[in-house]
């Protein structure tokens, strides 16, 4: 069983709190990760508690955040370093929520879809298989694991896995990551026919 208490921190955050087996984070301000397409800058300020884990494997979550502003953001990341890594969960623009996937290698890139969320949050998990990350939300209509994204990260030894969140546009972001979990990595299947 994955103790939240045991993991470490990239950036630790000014509030944070573990309570009923969730961890409880209160954004600092301007944080985000990002590097250099469209924008011009870098950025690796946002906050990322992890464990570091060695093969492949599947990393689950919920989170139920209180997105007000623009780019508040909530999810997992999968990291090597600070120029490889993949952030994905649910992400505030433009009014309303979208699921985003930022994959970086060197440079960074970004998608998003529109999602509605359930009234307890979302349930996202991202699959290490070899050099290939799978993104996934849970579909709470349809009961089924959509697939977001497949998306290439460099093969290692190791990589640091879990949940992260930023604002960069404020502080005080509230977010709860609840039932998170890594283990083994799900089949490789992506299809059912």
């Amino acid at each position: 069983m994955l103790k939240l208490a045991e993991l470490q921190w990239l950036n630790q955050p000014k509030a944070f709190e573990i309570r009923d087996e969730a961890l409880l984070v209160r954004t600092d301000g301007k944080t985000d990760f990002w590097r250099e397409t469209f924008y011009g800058f870098r950025r690796d300020s946002g906050h990322f508690a992890y464990k570091s884990v060695e093969g492949d494997f599947t990393a689950e979550v919920a989170i139920d955040g209180h997105y007000e502003t623009l780019y508040d953001q909530a999810g997992l990341m999968a990291r090597l370093g600070e120029t490889h890594w993949i952030k994905a969960g649910v992400e505030y623009s433009d009014g309303q929520m979208c699921f985003s996937v930022v994959v970086t290698n060197d440079t960074s890139d970004w998608s998003m879809l529109k999602i509605q969320t359930a009234a307890s949050g979302v349930r996202l998990r991202l699959t290490r298989h070899g050099e290939a990350i799978r993104v996934q939300y849970f579909d709470a209509e349809t009961s089924l694991w959509q697939l977001v994204r497949l998306a290439y990260l460099p093969r290692s030894r190791a990589i640091d896995v879990g949940v992260m969140c930023c604002s960069p546009e404020r502080e005080g972001f509230k977010v709860a990551f609840r039932d998170f979990t890594i283990g083994p990595a799900i089949a490789r299947q992506l299809h059912d026919c």
